[in-house]
């Protein structure tokens, strides 16, 4: 292949290739290694999608979907096409997934012209190397790649664009459904449920202190009498075993010592790098993916070119390259020593079904150690990529070896048992050990003393405790990737934004570092699974999942795939549409009666939240609010009292105060019925939650606060107003824009980069 790029005269003209990346932050990565000889430009995510305002798929017609320009993107259209110019060759080189194939298919069909040729560029790591070997060997479009990604993007519209109106007209406007979303709140719901029917259990334990000829002393715990397993259910039964046990001699009746080896773990996927950044750096999912993107696309250091200093971050294979392990072994034996090498790589095996067009994400060279780039890392990309680092390079290490002992001690009939553990040999945790080994040999790191069979030992005192048996655990950001992964909900791309939607939505609370529905998060997955009782369920949603994979890999057809989800999907929503139960006219039935009419009480939903009212409407107006305690139990609340403030009726003079009423809360004159003056409670220098940000109007002294319209839009507005009309709709951060100066950036949000700060002033184009 020729591109024409040089004349005669070796002048370069105007037609030399185009390379398109999706993300700006790489065109300076590849404009250094490429260097003169191609043009690069960017499409900053997405550039065509459905229809924001209607749903934009022709069912009957095989469910085609219309694309549009997205809003807002035109200018980087026109750019793209001036940066094509003439050139006859364009690599699209998006992200290497299913997002990045639809990216470089919708560019491809924007620039298409006659004679004009496109090649798919995959980079997997951003290393001069990579990247010249890429663009030297491009593939085709991946057609199946492409339509797995579209398949996915028409079946969340059909969910989301047929069930969020139905909501709107049952439950209150502005809620919706996802396909994924509405699954991963109902598996919140469940275990919010489970922990409420819980029913605590008294048990005991006994522990005695034994001591040896020699030290250290260790404690022993209950374990058998007779042989068999013991279970002590209450006090009663403590005092009857430790006056069983008094005046017994301890003897030790068995001492088994054996050493095991423990392997290292694969480098990480996607869903375990989050995992283990959760709960080791204490980053949430979607701080981890923003971070590895960081490192993925490229950091200047000492000879200031940017580099990739990671592979691909979307992954959820094990596999490595034979190079990289090599370049591993190499660097453990000089640094760690010929003890802790393996004679040739350790590689890892798949789970099932993995997609492996990717590898496992790892340095993209080793010798690139951690403290040798920190002074180009901010302390957040140093901590994830030495967690990156150390995890490869551990899977390339020698196993550790534990020594474990074990004694088993009789005290009459009564046996005790003791263990401990200690490394023999570190091996791979010399250089990294995950959460998860950490903890367990905090737990086992107990010392015995030298104790051989027969031996007595001298009794100190015995130490019974009482303990309840405790419920399942609420979600963290953690467990909730783990538990997604482990039900083949969702993809590794997808774990991030899940957990931000159903926050954002208001569909459950993360409180002390875990998830629980909030009370409209409950409303809506009851209405939801009562009514899409086969659709939105682990099951039906993995196997989508699986589904997509294999249209991905051509051994299904996404229309059959489409067809099969909307038969059943169809017949749920038709019924929905008049069946489901409505929050705003009869709502849920409760057990509750009516304090005024003795009849029952229904949970219902207005414009300000949930709230309980009598079933008995019209004829008896009885509402409340209302919470549940921790079995789920709902209790009433009375409505609290009026509320003083420090204004003063402009039509009257007296007090105003704060009051609540059918639409939220607004001031009244405490003069009426003979004053009825109201007004908002958000006018004036009231009503509004601050954000932590002084007005950023020259001269002005008001704080910025969250407020809704009168549409119920979020907006961010000064507290002086109206002396001070500043008012913006998307969140701002008191950030200057190191681009251009201006004096703060705003918070954005797409589906495929997640959220990310830019600068207000639209010609400037900074982004971070």
């Amino acid at each position: 292949m020729t591109n024409d790029k040089l004349t005669e005269d070796n002048n370069i003209v105007s037609n030399k290739p185009l390379v398109i990346v999706e993300s700006p932050t790489k065109v300076k990565t590849l404009e250094k290694y490429l260097g003169k000889d191609y043009k690069i430009a960017a499409t900053v995510g997405h550039i065509k999608d459905l229809p924001e305002k209607e749903m934009g798929i022709d069912i009957e017609n095989g469910f085609k979907p219309e694309y549009k320009v997205i809003t807002g993107k035109q200018k980087i259209v026109t750019s793209l096409k001036k940066a094509a110019e003439d050139a006859t060759d364009i690599y699209l080189a998006p992200d290497p997934d299913r997002e990045g194939e639809a990216i470089a298919w919708h560019t491809a069909e924007i620039l298409k012209k006659n004679g004009r040729k496109f090649y798919r560029v995959d980079f997997h790591e951003l290393t001069k190397t990579a990247v010249r070997e890429a663009i030297a060997s491009p593939r085709e479009l991946h057609q199946h790649k492409y339509e797995a990604q579209q398949a996915r993007r028409i079946l969340d519209r059909l969910v989301g664009y047929q069930i969020s109106p139905i909501l709107w007209r049952k439950v209150k406007r502005g809620l919706s459904a996802g396909r994924v979303q509405s699954v991963s709140v109902r598996i919140i719901c469940e275990r919010e449920r489970a922990i409420q029917a819980f029913e605590s259990e008294e048990y005991w334990s006994v522990e005695v202190q034994l001591e040896g000829s020699s030290p250290p002393p260790f404690t022993a715990k209950l374990a058998k009498k007779d042989g068999k397993k013991i279970h002590i259910p209450n006090e009663n039964q403590v005092r009857a075993i430790l006056k069983e046990l008094a005046e017994k001699k301890a003897v030790v009746e068995k001492v088994a010592k054996k050493t095991t080896k423990r392997n290292p773990q694969p480098p990480f996927t996607t869903s375990k790098l989050q995992q283990e950044a959760i709960r080791k750096l204490r980053f949430s999912a979607k701080k981890a993916m923003l971070v590895a993107q960081q490192l993925y696309e490229g950091i200047e250091l000492e000879s200031g070119e940017p580099m990739g200093l990671i592979t691909y971050m979307r992954t959820d294979s094990t596999r490595i390259a034979q190079e990289a392990a090599e370049e591993a072994i190499a660097l453990i034996r000089e640094h760690f020593g010929e003890n802790y090498s393996i004679e040739k790589p350790r590689f890892f095996k798949n789970k099932k079904k993995v997609q492996d067009a990717h590898e496992a994400i790892r340095p993209t060279s080793v010798f690139n150690m951690p403290e040798k780039i920190a002074p180009y890392l901010s302390p957040d990309q140093l901590s994830l990529y030495r967690m990156i680092w150390q995890r490869f390079v551990a899977s390339q290490m020698q196993q550790a070896l534990i020594d474990n002992n074990s004694v088993s001690v009789g005290i009459g009939d009564y046996t005790f048992t003791a263990s401990g553990s200690s490394v023999k040999f570190p091996g791979f945790m010399a250089c990294y050990m995950s959460e998860d080994d950490a903890a367990e040999d905090k737990e086992k790191a107990k010392m015995l003393p030298p104790l051989s069979e027969a031996m007595e030992l001298k009794i100190g005192k015995y130490d019974p405790k009482q303990h309840f048996t405790q419920p399942p655990p609420r979600f963290s950001e953690a467990s909730l990737v783990k538990e997604l992964e482990e039900n083949g909900i969702g993809r590794p791309s997808t774990y991030a934004t899940i957990l931000t939607t159903i926050r954002e939505k208001g569909y459950v609370e993360f409180t002390n570092g875990y998830f629980r529905p909030s009370e409209l998060g409950f409303i809506v997955n009851d209405l939801i699974v009562a009514s899409f009782p086969d659709v939105f369920t682990v099951d039906f949603t993995a196997k989508m999942e699986d589904d997509l994979d294999k249209v991905e890999s051509a051994e299904a057809d996404s229309l059959n795939v489409l067809n099969r989800f909307y038969e059943p999907f169809k017949k749920e929503l038709d019924l929905a549409s008049e069946g489901m139960l409505s929050m705003k006219g009869v709502g849920f039935p409760t057990e509750l009666d009516c304090p005024e009419c003795g009849k029952k009480l229904h949970i219902k939903v207005g414009k300000n939240g949930h709230f309980l009212a009598c079933s008995g409407y019209p004829e008896c107006s009885f509402s409340a609010d209302y919470t549940r305690d921790e079995k789920g139990k709902i209790q009433p609340v009375k409505p609290p009292e009026d509320e003083a403030t420090d204004k003063v009726c402009e039509k009257c003079g007296s007090p105003m105060v704060l009051k609540r009423g059918k639409y939220g809360h607004f001031l009244a004159c405490s003069a009426y019925p003979e004053c009825k003056n109201t007004q908002s409670a958000d006018s004036g220098n009231g009503g509004g939650e601050k954000i932590g940000m002084k007005c950023p109007e020259p001269g002005c002294s008001g704080e910025i606060l969250q407020r809704k319209s009168k549409r119920g839009k979020t907006f961010y507005g000064c507290s002086r107003f109206p002396d001070c009309s500043f008012a913006i709709w998307d969140k701002p951060a008191d950030k200057v824009c190191p681009s251009c100066g201006a004096k703060f950036l705003v918070e954005k949000s797409t589906k495929k980069e997640g959220t990310f700060l830019a600068c207000v002033n639209k010609d400037c184009g900074y982004r971070e």
